[in-house]
């Protein structure tokens, strides 16, 4: 081999080891590069997840990072989501419980009209405390 054949090698053995390196977090550690691997896998899933609730914040017309709400389940889904149909029949959208109005319940609906509104309950007596059209205006 000449000279210049051997530099090259060189350089991409080296490109190759410094790849690996940054890959494993610099470590020579099995159990250290094994918990980087896994701390990265880690923060992969985190991000996809992010990525998806932004998604749908953005799918619902929600343009700003705001906290993804609980979504109800159980008994007390079953209770909102009855007592807001009783006061506004059509269908259920979501059931959550609400960040902007902390400790109360939302349940967003549409109307056989096509139009949506979200009702926001009492958790404790199912009782609709006040409404929102969807398109803006409060009730």
């Amino acid at each position: 081999m000449n000279a210049s054949k051997r530099a090259l090698a060189a350089a991409v053995s080296t490109a190759a080891l410094l790849v690996g390196l940054v890959a494993c977090g610099g470590s020579d550690s099995s159990d250290s590069a094994s918990s980087s691997n896994s701390a990265a896998a880690d923060q992969a899933a985190g991000d996809t997840q992010a990525a998806e609730g932004g998604a749908q914040a953005e799918a619902e017309g929600d343009g700003g990072g705001d906290p993804v709400e609980t979504p109800l389940t159980g008994e007390a889904k079953q209770k909102a989501e009855e007592a807001a149909l009783a006061a506004f029949p059509g269908t259920v959208i979501k059931s959550e419980e609400d960040r902007e109005n902390p400790g109360m319940y939302a349940v967003e609906i549409k109307k056989a009209d096509g139009s949506e509104v979200e009702v926001y309950l009492d958790p404790k007596t199912y009782k609709v405390v006040k409404t929102k059209d969807e398109a803006g205006d409060d009730d």
